[in-house]
C-alpha cells in the first residue's frame, strides 16, 4: 500500500489502530495512562536504570551510572558501573558505592542461536571487583548460559540455576 491511497491502515506512535481516509486521521482506540505502562517497550540498561543484585554481598538495589560497552547501554553478561542505593546492614559493601556489576537478567528480550528468545521479568546484576570476580559468594535465582560466552564462568559455577 502506498502512502498516496486514498485510505490506509496503520499503527500510531502510541501504539493504537488508525485509520486514514482522504487526509482525515483518527484514533480508534483512546489510550489511557495505564493503557501507555503496559505498553512500553523493553530497553537497553542504561544510565539512571535502577537494578536488584542477586548476590549476597550486601547491597540490594543498584544504579547504573555507567555502561562499560556499547553506545546505548548495556544486555546480558554486559559489565556496568552502579552506585549502591540501597544495602543490608553489615555487609561487603555500603550505600553510596560506586562498584563494577555483571548484567545477569535484562527484562529486554536476546534472541539465542537455536532461534529461541530469553528475556526475564527483572533487570538484576551481580557485584564484582575490579578484576572481575564476585564480591558475594551466593547468587540467587536463575542465570543465563549466555555467560559462559562473556567468560563469567565463576558466577555460573556460584549460580543456584542456569537458564
Amino acid at each position: 500500500m502506498s502512502p498516496w491511497d486514498e485510505t490506509s491502515v496503520g499503527r500510531s506512535i502510541l501504539g493504537g489502530l488508525t485509520y486514514n481516509a482522504l487526509g482525515a486521521s483518527r484514533s480508534s482506540t483512546l489510550l489511557t495512562d495505564v493503557d501507555f505502562l503496559s505498553q512500553q517497550t523493553r530497553t537497553f540498561i542504561q544510565m539512571r536504570t535502577t537494578l536488584k543484585v542477586v548476590d549476597n554481598s550486601g547491597a540490594k538495589k543498584v544504579m547504573c551510572i555507567q555502561a562499560l560497552k556499547g553506545r546505548k547501554g548495556a544486555r546480558l553478561g554486559d559489565i556496568i558501573v552502579a552506585s549502591v542505593k540501597e544495602a543490608h546492614a553489615g555487609g561487603k559493601v555500603k550505600k553510596g558505592d560506586v562498584c563494577r556489576a555483571v548484567v545477569v537478567r535484562a527484562a529486554m528480550p536476546r534472541g539465542r542461536s537455536d532461534g529461541s528468545e530469553i528475556k526475564f521479568d527483572d533487570n538484576a546484576v551481580v557485584l564484582i571487583n575490579k578484576q572481575g570476580e564476585p564480591i558475594g559468594t551466593r547468587v540467587l535465582g536463575p542465570v543465563p548460559h549466555e555467560l559462559r560466552k562473556k567468560k563469567h564462568l565463576k558466577i555460573l559455577s556460584l549460580a543456584e540455576k542456569v537458564a
